[in-house]
Order: C-alpha cells, then sequence, then structure tokens
C-alpha cells in the first residue's frame, strides 16, 4: 500500500513523458532512474534504518547537504541558475538530499521537544535550522525549493503545536521577509512572473506563455482525455517543460477529468498508508520522520498542481515520483524505504534517552 502506489504514479509519467518514437523523449532516462530508485527502496527497507535516530547521523546529513549546497555557487549556472551538479549523462540536486536532510533533523529536534514547544526559542532554534538552507538555495536562485522548506518547516511546527501567538508572529515575520524579497531579493523574471500571475492576459507571449499554455493542455483534456501520446500541447511543444514542470498539465490533457481522479486518488492512498504508519510509530522520531515526508510530498503536489492550472505563480516545481529528474526520484523511493525500515524494525525499539541524544539549542 506503501510502495504500489508511487510504482504507478511513476509509470504513468513515464508513459506520459514518452513521445512513442516520433521525437526525443526523457522517457527512456527516467526508466533508468526508476530502476534504480526502486532499488533503492529495497535495499533500503530490507536494512534496518534506526541508526537514521542518533544526532550523529542526522548532523552529519545536515552538515554534508550544505556543503553541497555551498559548493553549487561555484559552478556554472544552468538556465540561470546553480542547483545542479552535472557529471554528464548525470545531474545531482543537492536541495533534494537536504530535504531527506531537514526533515531528519527536525524530527529528531522535536521528538525530543514537543512537548516544549510553548517555548519560542525552540522555534527560533528549529527555524534557524531551516532558514540556512533556505537562504542558500535562494542565492541559486531557487524561489520552488525554497518555497517548499518553508512549507515543510511551518507544517512540522504546526503537527508540533506550535500555539496560535507564536503562529500570528511568525505569520508576521514572513510578511515583513516576503517584502524585502519583493524589492531586494527577487531577480526580475521571478517578479515578472508574480505580476503575470495576477494579471496572464498582460503577456501571454512572454511571462505568462507557460501558465497560459498549462491550462489549455488542462482544459483541452476534457472529460476522458485526447488519448496517450495524442496530447497536442505537449507533443507539439506548445507547453515548456511539459516532461517536469508542467507534467500534471501534460497527463490531464492525454488522461482528461477521470484521469486526473484516478491520479489523486492514488497520491491519496499512499497519503493514508503514511498517515496509518505514523499513528502506529513506534517512537516519536518516527511519528515526526513519516509525517514530515508526507508534508513534503504535499507540498509539492499542491504546488505543482497550483502552478499547472494558474492557481500560483510559476516556479518550476516537480510532482513527486512523476516528473522527470533523477536525484528527486531517488529520494522520494529512499525516504519511502527508510520510513517501512523503521516501521519494520521499530516494534522492538527501545528509546534513547541518553542525554547525548539531544540537539544542541
Amino acid at each position: 500500500m506503501l510502495f504500489l502506489p508511487a510504482i504507478v504514479i511513476s509509470l504513468v509519467g513515464i508513459l506520459t513523458m514518452s513521445t512513442f518514437g516520433q521525437d526525443a523523449s526523457l522517457a527512456s532516462r527516467q526508466l533508468l532512474w526508476f530502476t534504480f530508485a526502486t532499488g533503492i527502496f529495497i535495499g533500503l527497507s530490507a536494512c534496518d534504518m534506526r541508526f537514521i535516530r542518533r544526532t550523529t547521523v542526522v548532523m552529519s546529513l545536515y552538515i554534508l547537504a550544505s556543503a553541497l549546497l555551498l559548493l553549487l555557487l561555484l559552478v556554472h549556472p544552468i538556465m540561470g541558475a546553480r542547483a545542479w551538479f552535472s557529471f554528464g549523462f548525470i545531474s545531482f540536486q543537492p536541495a533534494d538530499l537536504a530535504k531527506l536532510a531537514l526533515i531528519a533533523l527536525l524530527a529528531k529536534y522535536l521528538s525530543r521537544r514537543h512537548v516544549e514547544i510553548g517555548d519560542f526559542h525552540h522555534i527560533l532554534v528549529s527555524g534557524a535550522y531551516a532558514l540556512s538552507f533556505i537562504l542558500l538555495i535562494l542565492i541559486e536562485p531557487d524561489m520552488g525549493n525554497a518555497i517548499i522548506f518553508s512549507v515543510l518547516w511551518l507544517g512540522m511546527m504546526l503537527i508540533s503545536g506550535i500555539s496560535k501567538k507564536h503562529l500570528a508572529i511568525l505569520g508576521l515575520v514572513g510578511f515583513v521577509i516576503a517584502s524585502v524579497l519583493w524589492f531586494e531579493g527577487l531577480q526580475p523574471y521571478q517578479r515578472t512572473r508574480i505580476i503575470s500571475f495576477v494579471n496572464p492576459a498582460s503577456d501571454i507571449l512572454g511571462a505568462g506563455y507557460n501558465a497560459y499554455q498549462a491550462k489549455i493542455a488542462v482544459g483541452s483534456g476534457e472529460l476522458f482525455g485526447k488519448g496517450i501520446g495524442y496530447g497536442t500541447q505537449s507533443k507539439l511543444r506548445f507547453l515548456p517543460e511539459y516532461q517536469t514542470d508542467f507534467i500534471f498539465a501534460a497527463f490531464a490533457e492525454e488522461w482528461g477529468f477521470a484521469g486526473v481522479v484516478l491520479l489523486l486518488s492514488l497520491y491519496a492512498l499512499l497519503f493514508a498508508r503514511l498517515m496509518q504508519i505514523a499513528r502506529a510509530a513506534a517512537t516519536n522520531f518516527d511519528a515526526f520522520f513519516t509525517l514530515g515526508v508526507c508534508i513534503l510530498f504535499a507540498a509539492h503536489i499542491a504546488i505543482h498542481i497550483g502552478i499547472n492550472l494558474g492557481l500560483l505563480p510559476v516556479t518550476g516545481t516537480t510532482i513527486p515520483f512523476m516528473s522527470s529528474g533523477g536525484s528527486h526520484l531517488v529520494l522520494e523511493f529512499a525516504v519511502l524505504g527508510i520510513i517501512t525500515s523503521l516501521a519494520r524494525h521499530g516494534r522492538g525499539a527501545v528509546r534513547d534517552v541518553n542525554a547525548n541524544e539531544y540537539l544542541v539549542g
């Protein structure tokens, strides 16, 4: 119930990005990544992954992810952003490893301090951990992933029991930061995208082109779609990046409303199983880690679909298991493998209350 929905969604994504020999496609490469990612899932789920609860492991992951994000500042920009390490055929996005690191770190931190979350000090410390990643990603610049990290941190704070007063303070701080980013932090093309979102008809052939073509693709799918391989918006390349950032729109065009309902049902099945595992978790860490993965997937899905429907500004965000890309697919199957392992081995776990398990802060 955890592995099967991910498998089906991944295969549907490969089918959607395939051109069936008519043009260049990323489907064959994605199939290789899919095979590798499923191997990662099987390997991790078979191992005893309880060691990931250790503070030394959590902090090592965090430091490694931070170091890789810093090294990105030295690489040559690809499509205007320093977001990938490219090794010929293979590209690696450190932000994906950073997501795993942040989930593990917040799960560790909150598992020890969730009863003390009313102390604003813990919100500041956990926020500082997340903010370091967010700032490094904004420098790339990668607004989409910066938003994902922000939502991930806020979501885990909410499930830990943050007070309404502290939530209001965070809202005010977020408004101030957003204002500063608008005038000082955002690149001109990012501001243009937001303006075109407010008034998409103002620049259909420019900044609003992608969102406009995505809405056409989704609407033209109607009830049962145009059929697999017959999506004109995607296959004729009216819809840019239809294999990654706009794969939901390409899928909706070919599968229609019925296909979208099926896709969302598969995601719902995945979330239901994750929530069931979280409720039965043997330790607080296991529960927070599983819920963190839920929040990560939910943020990606909501933002990606919102962009494809014209409900959110274009930020270039993938959808789990479906979009083309190797590093994010490996991460997604890896976290499912870790969760499966923790669930299998967690029953006999004894909570380690050693003082060494506390994070500094």
